[in-house]
């Protein structure tokens, strides 16, 4: 099951993975199960193609800068990285790309620590 989200008429997306904190999502969950407002935290996993990429990397990127997601992965398993962006004075800038043995960890989640190698086991 994806999760929609549903920021405006115009801008609804389906990311591969959201993350939000309980008390967010009693604030933004409607009836249907859909995600009216902003996630926390945002992971997408490239697809193949051009413009697959440039949706993820720069139009949804974006996109969650400006609704104010606070973190936002994006899982390259062609190249076996992600990039971690953080929201900073008011926008997600890039803070990591990690591979291999780096291990990822976010501030919105305490105690979480996972090797990226994990990522991309078959």
């Amino acid at each position: 099951m994806a999760p929609g989200v549903i920021f405006s008429q115009a801008d609804s997306v389906i990311p591969d993975v959201v993350w939000v904190s309980r008390e967010r999502l009693a604030q933004i969950e409607d009836e249907a199960g859909h995600l009216t407002g902003v996630p926390e935290l945002v992971v997408e996993v490239l697809s193949p193609g051009k413009q697959n990429e440039f949706r993820d990397k720069e139009a949804k990127l974006k996109l969650y800068s400006v609704q104010g997601v606070r973190e936002y992965w994006i899982v390259d398993r062609f190249t076996q990285k992600v990039e971690v962006y953080q929201r900073e004075k008011a926008q997600l800038v890039l803070v990591a790309t990690l591979l291999g043995d780096d291990e990822i960890t976010s501030p919105l989640l305490p105690g979480f620590c996972c090797s990226i190698h994990c990522f991309f086991l078959e």
